[in-house]
């Protein structure tokens, strides 16, 4: 019986693996259909297009060498940026964009397209987390629908005829950075964006009308005032009464939006809770003391927006602060399909992970349709934010900090991968998931909560994650087969080695040159194929007399990143050179991480992890 639910486990994931073939070949053939349309809507006067735009070829990846066209990867058709900023392209805005479907880029910037932007942008460029229509000659009013368009990143709409207002709803887009309306024809209150944008007065300058924000206040023109008032005037009594009304229209919005800033979410999930008050939290810590849903309202006021210390893909953290003084992290974990009875399972296992590189879960507590995790609070943040936050660069981490924060995620990973029951893949890491506490040794905060997201949330924000606003941790074989592996964990932690090295960003590498529009791991492999990674180090970190540790950390991390998964370590590997470099410094003792329980080669680890994952996705 054992042998045939095998087997049957085996048919399904087959039947899986069959099915998700044929739903990217169908998007690729979908693609070349897109590249098509845009081609025959657009005029070329440049030849741009004309002359590099061949579809006569038919071998995989041939679009992928079309002037402005960036692919996934180099051998498949899958569009991933369409980049046709200066080729003079004429028209409307090219609708067969929408055909493309896995686009996460679109810069139509410096051309001569006109007309309205499409009402339905947000179908267009629904996964989109950079949109760049600037300098253009676009008309009419800026959609409502980009609202909509939740990952985005980057918006720029700068030197265009646009008119009207600009939509107030732009608000709500929470992963917003940059933003630019700059020279148009627009007027009225500008949108308040939320505390990740960086916008300026610059950005709105040169239009008639516009206020509020960075800019003036927005005050009511007098002959408006005026007309109104004569228009309405028809005794005292009834002037009086409407001054009522309208003081009281006043107040009332006042106190709206007082408590709508409050919230950042209006406050609605957290105000539905008010009858559940008495649910007990669930707690796996005997050392915490007992609580009631009700204590964690209170110790977050109401989950408030000021309470908030983290958001991503997998849900809000809170700061918790009870009536004693002690400090927790809740978090609410994003909505998914799953039932409260495989919600609870997955809960009670991570309940059960206990390890010095872990945040350890503490408790949990399920209201109506809410879902809320109680976490031990690290009081020294994050690490990306000791990486590349500083305000002042004086206070850069010290080398030996900065190896013991790698060599502590290595071990709580690698336990994940080998020691762990059950196995975890983390599907996340990142130097915002790895968090410190009042040592400053690591702990990885997510682990197991992929399992609690829709499948396709996990697929989508793994590439558009507006959390890092990149796609700069992201193995690159996710993008073929969307299976997560421990391989491809082994390559995100080398994203995050190599930040601790280098101290750039995962996207945003300040030491290359301009003309640079590669990622950190392409930087680096540059340099490498260059023999000049050296040059990659930490300028903070140069002349300290560890360059030698230094430079065999970089090694290991390059080892982590390379293209394909099985010429990478596992995460067992990684933690025992980074060990074994740290050697003098005593982080780590030696019975801290036992030899893998598996017998054989790292790649029969994956295919169990991944054989075990298609099961359970299968029923």
């Amino acid at each position: 019986m054992e042998l045939w639910n095998r087997v049957l486990s085996l048919g399904a994931a087959g039947f899986l693996w069959a099915l998700l073939i044929c739903c990217v070949i169908d998007c690729l053939e979908t693609d070349i259909n897109c590249l098509k349309t845009i081609k025959a809507s657009v005029q070329d006067p440049l030849n741009y297009l004309n002359y590099s735009w061949n579809f006569d070829n038919s071998t995989e990846g041939f679009i992928c060498r079309f002037t402005g066209v960036e692919c996934w990867h180099p051998d498949e058709n899958r569009v991933l940026n369409l980049k046709f900023s200066d080729m003079g392209l004429k028209g409307q805005f090219p609708r067969g964009i929408e055909q493309c479907k896995s686009l996460t880029g679109l810069d139509l910037s410096n051309n001569e397209f006109s007309g309205p932007i499409p009402d339905n942008i947000s179908n267009i460029t629904q996964f989109a987390t950079s949109l760049d229509l600037s300098s253009n000659s676009f008309s009419g009013q800026i959609p409502v629908s980009l609202s909509k368009c939740g990952y985005l990143n980057s918006l720029r709409l700068d030197h265009n005829q646009l008119s009207g207002q600009i939509p107030p709803e732009l608000s709500l887009l929470g992963r917003l950075k940059s933003f630019s309306v700059a020279s148009n024809l627009l007027t009225g209150p500008v949108p308040t964006f939320g505390p990740n944008a960086s916008v300026t007065a610059d950005d709105y300058a040169n239009n008639p009308g516009l206020c509020g924000g960075p800019l003036s206040r927005c005050t009511a023109k007098k002959s408006s005032s005026t007309k109104i008032i004569v228009g309405a005037a028809t005794g005292s009594a009834t002037l009086t009464a409407i001054g009522v009304v309208i003081g009281m229209f006043f107040y009332l919005r006042r106190v709206s939006v007082k408590k709508k800033d409050d919230d950042p979410e209006g406050n609605k999930w957290a105000k539905s809770l008010k009858g559940s008050k008495g649910l007990k939290v669930s707690m796996f810590e005997k050392s915490v003391s007992k609580m009631k849903l009700s204590d964690l309202m209170k110790a977050t006021n109401n989950f408030s927006k000021n309470s908030i210390i983290g958001s991503g893909r997998t849900g809000t953290t809170y700061k918790a602060v009870l009536e004693d003084n002690t400090l927790l992290m809740v978090k609410r974990l994003q909505d998914s399909q799953h039932s409260e009875k495989e919600v609870m399972s997955e809960i009670a296992t991570l309940g059960r992970v206990k390890h010095r590189n872990l945040v350890p879960l503490l408790g949990f507590c399920m209201a109506k349709k809410e879902r809320l995790l109680v976490y031990k609070y690290m009081p020294n943040g994050i690490l990306h934010d000791h990486l590349h936050s500083l305000d002042d660069p004086n206070k850069a981490m010290e080398w030996t900090l900065r190896l013991k924060i790698g060599i502590g995620a290595a071990r709580g990973l690698a336990w994940l991968h080998h020691n762990c029951n059950p196995r975890i893949i983390h599907r996340n890491i990142s130097s915002k998931c790895i968090l410190l506490d009042a040592d400053f040794e690591p702990q990885i905060s997510d682990f197991g909560l992929a399992r609690l997201m829709n499948p396709i949330d996990t697929h989508l924000s793994t590439f558009v994650n507006g959390e890092f606003g990149d796609l700069g941790y992201v193995a690159p074989e996710y993008a073929r087969t969307l299976m997560a592996t421990p391989k491809g964990d082994v390559y995100s932690f080398g994203v995050v080695l190599l930040e601790l090295v280098t101290g750039e960003r995962p996207t945003q590498v300040t030491k290359a040159p301009e003309s640079f529009k590669g990622n950190l791991v392409e930087w680096i492999t540059e340099l490498s194929n260059n023999s000049q990674l050296h040059d990659a180090i930490d300028r903070f970190l140069v002349g300290k007399g560890i360059d030698g540790e230094v430079f065999k950390v970089l090694k290991v991390a390059c080892s982590c990143v390379l293209p394909a998964p099985k010429e990478r370590p596992t995460m067992f590997e990684v933690y025992q050179l980074l060990r074994a470099i740290g050697e003098r410094y005593n982080f780590s003792a030696e019975n801290e991480l036992m030899m893998p329980i598996d017998s054989g080669d790292s790649d029969c680890l994956e295919e169990l992890i991944v054989a075990r994952e298609a099961r359970d996705q299968n029923g």
